[in-house]
């Protein structure tokens, strides 16, 4: 290990992790458990009081996928995670522990389809409002904030679009504006982006994605930064006033640098009820083992596939930050030098029915609504992930008639470019 402590490459291997010290098994065991057998009473009472850390319910905690808290928590230089059942799931609880009736998130219009729908329909029930902004013009974050924001909602790199967002720059706003900046960083991962140190508060993933990286697990995941005040003010109740289902204490207070994860945990959680399966956490913990190799190989391949679809007399234009022409090129040398990622989107000609006819004819890429897998991975966003959204909403989120994306993985790229080529012909 150096003086700085471990490098990326091997926390991604370690953290979290200790031989089993019961059985000496090297590899962190599925804890297969839906509830902990406690010491004796008081032990029992102090774990419900919070007074201690320790396991009741696999609902709430399980030593398998606490491994995965600590490891992504790690990877990202945060000072704690929350594993759940899916990115969804994550962003739930976020907005679950930071907003009240009438209150509002700013959000990117530049998201995940899935996202949009959530923030537009699904949060409404709950009295939550969403506010777009447009990432490619940052005042509109600042003309969206009102006294009623609770946070500002980004992607690192967005989805579909593999837009590049100006973290440092929207920190800024948030900072002035008194409310946290949260990153999805589902696209980038910790090995090409850690949005911490560029002024992120929170961050998110969707773990079914490259973090776990082999399409088999679903998951999410929150880690704190441990960076932002929430007592200041009042505006964040849930860490600054006394919890009277835990004796009154003050989450803010009692939990410093890590409030926020653990309100998630014991108030979202507990009684939401979004968990991650054991097995789960213990699939996408191996996934990450590999974390840098992929990632590498998936921006490689991604490089050379794009560069092919932006010569080819079918495609009318390519969107990938990694393209030296590309208008997010700048800024993706600046937050991710080691690559621009696995997706992206391109235009073909012809439209709506070109771009179904496209998926509709590779043979080695897999036509399915995912992404982040060793396979590569295509779809027609305007037909399936988009589908939902306005025409309008479709083209601000980079999802219109002719787009066209993939997730390259990690299979050789000239027999990916080959599929690709026969499936234009």
């Amino acid at each position: 290990m150096s003086d700085n402590g471990p490098s990326f490459d091997t926390l991604a291997v370690h953290a979290g992790a200790k031989p089993d010290p019961t059985t000496g098994a090297r590899i962190t065991p599925i804890y297969q458990t839906t509830a902990f057998v406690f010491e004796d009473v008081d032990h029992a009472a102090s774990l419900f009081g919070l007074q201690a850390f320790g396991n009741i319910y696999t609902r709430i905690t399980n030593p398998t996928t606490a491994v995965l808290e600590e490891r992504v928590a790690a990877l990202e230089g945060g000072t704690a995670g929350l594993c759940v059942a899916s990115g969804h799931a994550a962003q739930l609880l976020v907005f679950h522990t930071l907003m009240q009736p009438g209150d509002e998130i700013v959000a990117a219009n530049k998201l995940y389809g899935g996202s949009i729908n959530q923030m537009n329909h699904s949060f409404k029930n709950f009295g939550w409002n969403v506010v777009w902004a447009d990432t490619d013009d940052l005042t509109t974050f600042e003309n969206a904030i009102t006294p009623k924001t609770k946070a500002i909602f980004v992607e690192s790199i967005a989805n579909p679009g593999g837009v590049v967002t100006d973290m440092e720059a929207l920190s800024k706003i948030a900072k002035r504006a008194g409310v946290p900046l949260i990153v999805d960083n589902t696209m980038a991962t910790p090995y090409l982006c850690r949005p911490f140190e560029h002024g992120a508060d929170i961050i998110v993933h969707s773990l079914t994605k490259f973090l776990g990286g082999h399409g088999n697990s679903m998951g999410g995941a929150i880690v704190d930064g441990g960076t932002f005040d929430w007592m200041r003010e009042g505006r964040y109740p849930m860490l600054s006033e006394p919890r009277p289902e835990y004796n009154n204490i003050v989450i803010g207070e009692v939990f410093g640098n890590f409030a926020f994860a653990i309100a998630c945990r014991v108030l979202g959680l507990r009684d939401l009820g979004p968990a991650i399966s054991p097995t789960n956490s213990f699939n996408i913990l191996t996934g990450i083992e590999t974390l840098s190799l992929r990632m590498q190989r998936h921006c490689d391949n991604a490089q050379k596939v794009a560069e092919f679809l932006s010569e080819h007399p079918k495609i009318s234009w390519v969107s990938y930050a990694g393209l030296p022409g590309d208008r997010y090129h700048k800024l993706q040398q600046k937050y991710m030098p080691k690559g621009a990622g696995a997706v992206f989107t391109f235009g073909v000609t012809g439209g709506y029915e070109a771009g179904v006819a496209l998926v509709g004819k590779v043979e080695l890429l897999s036509h399915l609504a995912n992404l982040g897998d060793t396979r590569s991975l295509i779809i027609h966003p305007a037909s399936t992930t988009h589908r939902q959204l306005s025409d309008e909403q479709k083209k601000a989120a980079g999802a219109g008639p002719d787009v066209v994306r993939v997730s390259i993985g990690i299979e050789d790229p000239a027999d990916i470019i080959a599929d690709l080529d026969q499936a234009l012909a």
